[in-house]
């Protein structure tokens, strides 16, 4: 490993060079099953034709002009996504954590040009994760991500997790909204109730507050609809989104109603590389495949069939897994050994998984996976827990 990139990553010593489907293989061949998704980015698995085409045929043309120009494919992508959720403006960014800020930015705006510029702070919740930004980590609030560097972005009040007595106490006169994962990644796979969710539509709209939620890992496809807030009966203001909506291009998007983007204007926000012709063009690649009701069906399917095997496994492993938990292809293992293990023999079993808070295991497989990789996944996990029981012992 080269000593010239920044040691910021506690990697493993593995490097992949191609993928295929649900599998990565290294240099030296071996086959890994990506449970991982590179967390949850490669929403189509490795080397889905159609986007790799789309991909190959925009690079052949054009891959970048800023946004000093108009940009079809973005355009269209936009369309797109407004006519498939609540929304009708789309900022397009290249991550996540960009898409959040946006959406922040947007809440400060909309106060500030309806003459409430003391309205800035928002409200989040415990355990969250919204980037790694001087901002989102302020608005995550998670000791480990804000050691070193302070002074903290002012503007955000935690609540504990889902608690709408707390949330309601917190709202005060310079509250300008509510950001809220509708299910939390890195968090441990948390995911609020519909009944929550539309008490805090209820309370943002009894206040004039925005509800943003960040559906950066448990949007596009993740829970088997488009996006995690449609099992409710409740829409957002302002919606972040990222990871799975390239297939692995960077590319994220905040999402907004017209009347929660009213303040951005032209030169209040911007970004060099945000939607430009390549990333634009791999994001309506993606729509193509996730936004049907015949693949989010698949997709609903196969969480319940892995739902359905995992808990067997806690049946079998009683001293290793204490249950599971999630929604769709969006699951965590809470586990009673230390999480890092049970990735680590996932991982000599050729199964790659990623950790989360709350002591548990993400398996985030690619959108396309099948009962055959779930079957695999199962045995991987079954031959892990053995290890880890034997080693207990």
């Amino acid at each position: 490993m080269t000593e010239a990139v920044m040691p910021t990553y506690g990697r493993f010593d593995l490097a992949f060079e191609r993928g295929e489907g649900v599998y990565l293989y290294d240099t030296e061949g071996t086959a890994y099953l990506d449970f991982c998704g590179g967390i949850a980015v490669t929403s189509l698995g490795h080397g889905h034709p159609h986007l790799v085409e789309a991909i190959r045929e925009q690079a052949g043309k054009l891959m970048h002009t800023s946004n000093l120009y108009r940009i079809p494919a973005q355009e269209k992508l936009a369309e797109r996504l407004a006519a498939s959720t609540f929304a009708d403006l789309v900022f397009f960014t290249n991550s996540g954590a960009e898409a959040v800020e946006c959406a922040i930015k947007a809440a400060r705006r909309y106060h500030y040009v309806n003459g409430a510029p003391e309205r800035y702070r928002i409200i989040t919740m415990e355990g969250a994760f919204h980037g790694r930004t001087l901002a989102t980590i302020a608005a995550g609030g998670q000791e480990k991500h804000l050691e070193g560097f302070g002074p903290v972005v002012d503007g955000f009040d935690q609540v504990p997790f889902g608690d709408l007595a707390a949330l309601e106490a917190a709202i005060g006169p310079e509250t300008a909204g509510i950001l809220v994962e509708p299910v939390q990644g890195e968090g441990g796979i948390n995911a609020i109730t519909t009944e929550v969710l539309e008490a805090m539509r209820k309370l943002a709209d009894d206040n004039g507050l925005l509800l943003i939620f960040d559906e950066v890992q448990c949007g596009v496809g993740r829970t088997g609809k488009l996006f995690a807030y449609q099992w409710s009966n409740i829409e957002p203001d302002i919606m972040a989104a990222a990871k799975g909506i390239g297939g692995g291009f960077p590319l994220g998007a905040c999402l907004a109603t017209e009347s929660a983007a009213k303040g951005m204007t032209a030169g209040t926000h911007g970004s060099t590389y945000g939607g430009n012709p390549l990333a634009a063009t791999a994001g309506n690649a993606v729509l193509d495949v996730v936004d049907d009701p015949a693949f989010l069906a698949h997709v609903e399917e196969m969480g319940g069939y892995l739902g359905q095997k995992l808990g067997a496994l806690v049946a079998r492993y009683p001293e290793i897994i204490s249950g599971v938990r999630g929604v769709g292809l969006m699951r965590g293992i809470e586990c009673k050994v230390v999480n890092g293990d049970l990735v680590n023999a996932l991982t000599e079993q050729k199964m790659l998984t990623v950790g989360a808070g709350g002591n548990v295991v993400r398996l985030l497989p690619p959108l396309t996976v099948t009962e055959t990789d779930i079957d695999a996944a199962i045995d991987a996990l079954d031959a892990a827990c053995q290890s880890l029981q034997v080693a207990k012992d």
